[in-house]
This record gives C-alpha cells, sequence and structure tokens, in this order.
C-alpha cells in the first residue's frame, strides 16, 4: 500500500466496533480517522485512501450514508468503501454488497480484513485509472491530431448547439471561416513537415486571438472555423482583423523566411438570409470565396444590407 501511512475513515456511532479496528489497523501502516456517522462523511471520504463503515443491524442511518457515499462516488472522486457488518446481520450485509462495496462480517479475521481492504482499495485504483484513460479518449476524439484543435466533427456539433441557443434567446453568434492562402504550394516547395508545422502555429496564433469561450476548430485542410457565441458582427470583425494580423506576422520555414497570409469570411445571426446553423457556414463560406476572388489575404463579410455591406483588410 506504499511507504506513507495508509489513512482510513472509520466511520462508527458507537465508536466501539471502530477502536477494535483501529487497534486490529493500528501498525505504522495504518493512519485511522475514527468519526461518528454525519452528512460530512462524504466530504471527509475525498480526503482519505478508504472508508470502513461500521453497520450495525438495529440502524438504518448508516445504510443510508452507505447509499449518499455510492451515490457521490465515482472514479477519482472520494474513496473506496469497505462494510464492516456482524456476522449475523445477512440481510445487512447482503444489502451492502447489493450496493457493489466489500462486506467484512464481525468478528472478522485480521489478515482477511487487511486483504479486503487492499482489494477494495485496488479496484477502486483500477477503476479511477480507466476513467482517466476513457477522459482522454473522448478528448482525442474530438481534437484534430495534428493542430490540437478541435475538429471537424465537434465544430458541426457546437455550431447546431449554439445555433439554437442563439434562436432561443436571440443572441447574436458570429462565424469566421480562414483559408490560408497558397497553402498548395507550401507542401509543394518545402514538403509536408513543413506545411505541417504551418498549420500547427496558425492553431496557436488562432487561439491566442479568441476568447476562452470561442470555439476554434479545424474544418479541414488548411481551412478554419472560429464560431464566436454572444458576439456581434461588429465584434467579429474585430476578432477576424486580430486574426488577419497575428496570421500576418508569422513566419515559418526552416529560417523563419515564409510568410502567411489568409483569407477570411464572416457571417452573423442574426440576419433575414441567416436562418439555421447551415446557412451561417454557408454564407461564411460565401464571404470566404469572394476574399479568395477579390485577390485574397483579406477579409470579407457576408451581408445584403446596404449599410453594412462588407468589410475587407487587404
Amino acid at each position: 500500500m506504499g511507504e506513507k501511512p495508509f489513512v482510513l475513515l472509520l466511520v462508527d456511532d458507537s465508536r466501539s466496533t471502530a477502536e477494535k479496528l483501529a487497534r486490529a489497523l493500528g501498525s505504522a501502516a495504518y493512519s485511522p480517522r475514527v468519526v461518528p456517522a454525519s452528512p460530512d462523511v462524504p466530504r471527509l471520504a475525498t480526503e482519505v485512501d478508504l472508508v470502513l463503515l461500521c453497520l450495525e443491524p438495529t440502524v438504518d442511518v448508516e445504510l443510508t450514508l452507505l447509499r449518499r457515499l455510492m451515490d457521490v462516488e465515482g472514479p477519482g472522486r472520494g474513496a473506496p468503501v469497505l462494510v464492516v457488518a456482524p456476522a449475523e446481520a445477512r440481510e445487512l450485509r447482503l444489502s451492502a454488497l447489493r450496493l457493489g462495496v466489500e462486506v467484512v462480517a464481525a468478528p472478522w479475521d485480521d489478515e482477511e480484513l487487511q486483504a479486503r481492504m487492499l482489494r477494495a482499495f485496488s479496484a477502486h485504483q483500477v477503476l479511477v485509472t480507466l476513467a482517466s484513460q476513457v477522459s482522454e479518449l473522448q478528448k482525442l476524439s474530438v481534437l484534430d491530431g495534428l493542430t490540437l484543435l478541435h475538429n471537424h466533427r465537434y465544430f458541426q456539433e457546437r455550431l447546431r448547439e449554439e445555433f439554437r441557443v442563439a434562436q432561443r434567446y436571440d443572441d447574436a453568434l458570429t462565424l469566421i471561416l480562414v483559408d490560408l492562402d497558397h497553402f498548395k504550394e507550401i507542401n509543394d516547395r518545402h514538403g509536408h513537415p513543413v506545411g505541417d508545422d504551418v498549420l500547427r502555429k496558425v492553431a496557436r496564433g488562432l487561439q491566442q486571438c479568441v476568447r476562452e469561450t470561442d470555439i476554434v476548430a479545424r474544418y479541414g485542410g488548411e481551412e478554419f472555423a472560429v464560431l464566436l457565441p454572444r458576439t456581434p458582427l461588429t465584434g467579429a470583425i474585430t476578432v477576424a482583423e486580430r486574426i488577419w494580423k497575428e496570421l500576418g506576422l508569422l513566419r515559418v520555414g526552416p529560417e523563419g523566411t515564409l510568410q502567411v497570409t489568409a483569407s477570411l469570411g464572416i457571417s452573423g445571426f442574426p440576419h433575414r438570409t441567416v436562418l439555421s446553423a447551415d446557412q451561417l457556414l454557408l454564407t461564411a463560406d460565401e464571404a470566404l470565396y469572394r476574399a479568395k476572388r477579390e485577390g485574397r489575404n483579406r477579409i470579407c463579410l457576408h451581408s445584403l444590407v446596404p449599410h453594412a455591406a462588407g468589410s475587407q483588410q487587404g
């Protein structure tokens, strides 16, 4: 169980069983803390290695507490639980087993008690490790492997989610599409490793230009998407200009001689031609292609409103 003392939380109202447990485990390897059953036990369980809960056959409050411990317990939260109950309290022990905890009948054998403690702790550690691995896999499933930005699938999900929220609360939502200019030439002339380095540095530059609440994704190839919740078009233009300037300062390649430029298209909601998430994406894409047609290295805004006809930066 390691060189540091194994911290135990012994929960027992009468303290009689807990005192016997403390004596049985009273070596330098264990550091017991004896407390009565109380609403504070789940919080205390987050500070120890294992909880030993002593159940009495005539008292149901401890079983209620056990259910609370199991409700709040999760991989990485709380501690594993081992129940100590009288041998004659068969139904009580079965109830504890059905809740998924280790159970030791009193009077107990000291070696069996320690073995079950170790098994409860080890099983809990396995669950913690698995939960961490699942969390990491979930994280990787929504990230682009090269740039570590959100991937296309995640962006599509968030686009629809944020659009529903904007519609419901009549909030502003804007989208900026960013496409690197002449990126194929970088790959053809300098090789894909240089091209990959460009994409990674562009990704970092984009993240530096937005808020934590904004969504930045690699939309595909050399194209990126920046979704700005609760941001009107005027705010999106400011962000787009910041991105355009930041990318213009990048110098990449083996000797830092390559300059990056990008074309940007902006669209926003509410707008009379943007009635769905797909239309927001389509109109931003149209603005981006207009920026490409007009010479690249600029920002174009989708709008059919005369007094907000567009914005360009060359």
